[in-house]
């Protein structure tokens, strides 16, 4: 074993019929380190974690644990090895108190009855270790992500972990969750637990990691202390090119003020999640509803959508008062609706890229009730050509995409009929660098269109760059409008903070 090296990848190749997933990676992780391994979706990444995991065998290539050497690991072997993977879809059961969660499969026990305390005495013990206050028995159904994702990580500490892969860990955390979370991850560190850690957040690579590894289309591009590399050529060498060469400034639509808007809200309410709320959108206009998680702008969108029934207040479609009962009226009235979870609201998980693109154009897919299979792969081409889906293949299934490639399945079974309205809720979530460039410009493309278009975002860069206009909402009501023209991101953290603008 190389001096400090615990885990080592030579040369790992993983090939699928039609696509070369990996492409001779060799990869590094030193003792006692957090080392970031990052690329845009589909550059290999979990794949490569895969390999060490015991999930994924591959084609060729050599994993080195702790200087044994090993052509393919199976999950047990993986675990008996040290390693514990903690996946962005956490792996455990809402039904079950927290201490059997941490010891599924392998109760602690005294001859043979199972010895229900002495788990419930570890697990305590493991959350003080951690700085965590979890009750082990409580459901986990009943904890927030966040909590459930320090269950995790206690589990897996439980194991006597000593390499640990966090896969996405702060996607779903709130601010606060994700303090707690760092701070984990520094006390593991410290006590010489060696961390591989994916993330597409640059300010959390830049914060945790010692070095860090980029992957691009299935190869390594580099690996470099992370100190050594500026946002900017860590980016570039991400996406394969100066993110500032493509991105343009932000463009100003061109709207008719005389023209009667294609929304107006007014006076919406939902009982005890949101109140007050009245704006409008116009043609070829984008409004950002800026926010926190749990500010109330993702019900707005679904009360627009027929998703979810007002309390009080209407909503005015193309000057046509519209109480949609159900988000299938909202699509007849030329609604589009891209959810904030792609994976449980806007995609069907046991369907192909083809037939996920279909589901919102029964009406042309369909004659006499059977599908017109030439038709419906005909179209769901032409869109995956359109939105440069990868890979390119209509009758792959859906869970195989990376995550910015799924969004553009979740926007491509829009594009059969133009809409008058789209409504995008957390659009780039979980989407890297390249892939939310891409999406901004099928948005941007809409609204040349004519379209109207409202985004919801806890992005303030996004909200900042794309928008003609902001509303920043505030525990369930709107308690600012903004001009990202005239404003700043210190400004509207300020607001989303619940604070008020200072002269």
């Amino acid at each position: 074993m190389s001096d400090g090296i615990v885990l080592e990848f030579k040369n790992i190749t993983k090939n699928y019929p039609g696509v070369q997933a990996l492409k001779s990676v060799s990869f590094e992780l030193r003792e006692g380190e957090v080392h970031a391994l990052v690329g845009e979706n589909g550059a290999g990444k979990s794949t490569l974690i895969k390999t060490c995991s015991g999930a994924v065998r591959p084609t060729s290539g050599i994993i080195v644990i702790h200087g044994q050497e090993y052509s393919n690991l199976s999950p047990l072997l993986s675990r008996e090895s040290g390693i514990a993977v903690i996946y962005q879809e956490l792996n455990l059961i809402n039904e079950l108190p927290v201490y059997e969660n941490m010891f599924l499969g392998r109760a602690l026990r005294r001859g043979m009855v199972i010895d229900k305390k002495a788990m419930i005495q570890k697990a305590e013990d493991l959350f003080a270790k951690l700085g965590i206050k979890i009750d082990p028995n409580e459901y986990v159904r009943n904890l927030t992500v966040g909590y459930q994702q320090m269950v995790e990580i206690a589990k897996a500490i439980s194991m006597e972990t000593k390499i640990l892969i966090m896969d996405e860990p702060s996607a779903a955390l709130t601010k606060g969750e994700q303090e707690a979370m760092f701070g984990i991850v520094a006390k593991l560190k410290a006590s010489g637990v060696s961390i591989v850690y994916i993330s597409h957040r640059l300010e959390e690579i830049y914060r945790l990691s010692d070095r860090v590894t980029v992957l691009r289309d299935g190869s390594k591009i580099i690996t470099e202390e992370i100190s050594s590399l500026t946002t900017e050529k860590l980016v570039k060498h991400m996406i394969g090119y100066e993110l500032a060469e493509h991105v343009s400034k932000k463009e100003i639509n061109t709207v008719d003020e005389k023209e009667e808007p294609v929304l107006k809200v007014n006076d919406l309410k939902l009982e005890q999640k949101v109140s007050g709320i009245t704006f409008n959108v116009k043609h070829g206009e984008i409004v950002g509803l800026v926010g926190a998680v749990g500010s109330g702008k993702s019900e707005v969108l679904k009360m627009i959508f027929g998703a979810l029934k007002p309390s009080e207040g209407f909503i005015v479609l193309e000057n046509n008062v519209n109480k949609f009962k159900s988000p299938s009226d909202a699509i007849n009235a030329k609604i589009a609706l891209v959810p904030e979870d792609r994976q449980l609201e806007g995609l069907v998980g046991e369907f192909s890229i083809m037939e996920n693109i279909s589901l919102a154009d029964h009406k042309n897919q369909f004659k006499n009730g059977i599908i017109n299979a030439k038709n419906e792969e005909h179209f769901s081409v032409e869109i995956i050509n359109k939105l440069s889906i990868t890979p390119p293949m209509p009758f792959l299934s859906v869970k195989s995409l990376s995550g910015g490639n799924a969004q553009k399945v979740v926007i491509g079974k829009w594009l059969s009929q133009k809409r008058c309205l789209y409504l995008f809720d957390e659009v780039t979530a979980g989407v890297d660098v390249g892939a939310k460039y891409e999406i901004y410009q099928i948005i941007r493309q809409f609204t040349k269109e004519g379209a109207g278009v409202i985004l919801a975002t806890s992005d303030i860069n996004e909200a900042l760059g794309l928008c003609d206009r902001l509303l920043i909402f505030y525990k369930g009501r709107i308690i600012a409008e903004v001009s990202p023209e005239k404003s700043n991101r210190e400004e509207i953290l300020t607001y989303i903070m619940g604070g008020e603008k200072t002269a």
